[in-house]
């Protein structure tokens, strides 16, 4: 048996496409994590730059046991992360989700490992989550993600997402989660983690310390959501019918997935399900049953606006 001294293995799930204007940054930062005990899994999904030469300059460095290089599914990052997290094959102790363009703080395998260390309960699944340093494409500092206080649930998952999946560390309960689950249809990998780890009765920590320095491009349309012209075009997305969209999305593939649920995450699931069908007065009321929120007073406002127009 392995001493409990022995720090954890991790496996890092780096999806990559056309990444090599920062892929060198990144893995650079990798490299100098305080943790050391880790490997790293890169699925490309089709790039047609100079990523995959970066990637192998890093293999030929690190060595074929620290640096496997796969080829993605080419159907979208989250699909490329999911056909990561589903597979059996890949096993450690720990597994973490990387972009291909963020800068990783030093600590940040460690601080995800001090927190798996002080808790015994191996057997439910469990993940860490963090804010970010929020940057430009230069490294400017631009400010943080939102600091999020109240409870993390399967009734906040149902409709956010709280951290991103580039600051995810999870355990192998989890992974487990993943690979019964299959690779669903879901509008990101990240907030289905949320979601099947809440839904399954299992643990999310979310860390208020940020642990890397996320480049947020100008055109992402999943991204930090600290600026007040991010939350005006939230707000946009629930009239133009993209929340709800999601929200169709995500639900399907829970439903597909029922039967890993908690019988109480089945039931609200189910509340859901019908709030979302119901007329008005039902909608208002139902909101409430279902017991649904958001993380911020901006989002419980979207959420309102979104039950009234039937938007959810």
């Amino acid at each position: 048996m392995r001493p409990q001294e022995y720090p954890p293995m991790i496996c890092i799930l780096m999806s990559t496409y056309n990444g090599e204007k920062f892929l060198t940054e990144q893995l650079q930062s990798i490299e100098d994590q305080t943790h050391k005990n880790w490997r790293l899994v890169i699925s490309d999904d089709g790039s047609s730059d100079n990523t995959l030469a970066i990637a192998k300059q890093f293999q030929q460095k690190w060595g074929n046991d620290r640096l496997e290089i796969r080829q993605g599914p080419q159907q979208g990052f989250c699909q490329n992360f999911l056909s990561m997290a589903c597979d059996s094959d890949i096993r450690a102790d720990l597994y973490a989700f990387s972009d291909q363009d963020d800068i990783w703080m030093a600590d940040k395998l460690a601080r995800a490992v001090a927190y798996f260390k002080a808790s015994n309960e191996s057997q439910l699944p469990r993940a860490y989550g963090s804010r970010t340093q929020i940057v430009d494409e230069a490294l400017s500092p631009l400010g943080f993600s939102p600091e999020f206080t109240m409870p993390s649930s399967f009734r906040n998952a149902l409709v956010q997402s709280i951290a991103g999946g580039n600051t995810q560390v999870f355990n192998q309960a989890t992974k487990q989660l993943f690979e019964q689950a299959g690779r669903q249809k879901v509008v990101s990998h990240d907030w289905w983690l949320y979601q099947i780890v809440k839904g399954a009765g299992g643990i999310f920590y979310y860390d208020p310390s940020p642990s890397l320095l996320y480049r947020q491009h100008s055109n992402a349309i999943v991204g930090a959501n600290s600026s007040f012209r991010s939350k005006i075009k939230r707000i946009f997305y629930v009239f133009n019918g993209r929340f709800k969209n999601w929200n169709d999305i995500n639900y399907a593939a829970l439903c597909n997935i029922r039967h890993l649920l908690t019988k109480d995450s089945q039931d609200i699931l189910d509340i859901f399900g019908t709030f979302r069908n119901a007329h008005l007065k039902d909608r208002v009321r139902l909101l409430e049953v279902c017991g649904l929120y958001r993380q911020t007073w901006q989002g419980t406002f979207s959420l309102w606006l979104a039950t009234i127009i039937h938007k959810i």
